[in-house]
């Protein structure tokens, strides 16, 4: 009997999570903030970091993309509806297609930090945590599709869903 019970639940714990590339690297908890202040006493500390690709620079021997940092959710995915905290610098050795890895597009890196870089953002320069990659996860981008009225907007019960709207519960044919 427990072990009808217990098999939804694996079943279920298994769905959630994060995706393997990610999971299997090894990262410490510890926030940007810290880092940030003095990212060279964080040497080559293990992290899973995460945010929003800026920018994409390829060199001959590596890749540099520039992430704006968001807190990571349970899944590892960025929290994007959140206060960005910051830029940092992921170097990796893999060649990174500009057209795959495109500005405005969530990422989550496991890696290790190397110290800081110094960025030009416009006219200024600041220092900025780099890190070195050792696996990075490139999500999908979410479907914004309302999967309960596809006729009308993002709210799935108005007003389509309402018998007496035209084009609601009885589709377009219905007629007073």
């Amino acid at each position: 009997m427990k072990i009808l019970f217990l098999l939804p639940v694996l079943l279920l714990s298994a769905c959630a999570g994060l995706p393997p590339s990610i999971a299997n690297a090894p990262a410490t908890e510890i926030s940007y903030q810290q880092v940030s202040l003095d990212a060279n006493s964080f040497k080559d500390v293990p992290v899973r970091w995460g945010g929003v690709i800026i920018d994409v620079d390829n060199e001959e021997h590596n890749s540099m993309l520039q992430i704006v940092f968001y807190p990571l959710d349970y899944t590892g995915r960025p929290q994007t509806y959140r206060a960005g905290e910051g830029r940092f610098v992921v170097k990796s050795q893999a060649f990174l297609d500009p057209a795959v890895y495109a500005k405005d597009k969530e990422i989550t890196i496991a890696g290790i930090i190397a110290g800081d870089t110094e960025l030009t953002v416009g006219k200024r320069i600041i220092r900025v945590p780099l890190l070195n990659a050792t696996a990075i996860y490139l999500w999908p981008k979410v479907s914004n599709h309302n999967y309960y009225n596809p006729y009308y907007g993002p709210y799935p019960y108005y007003p389509g869903y309402y018998p007496f709207y035209r084009g609601g519960f009885y589709g377009p044919f219905y007629r007073w």
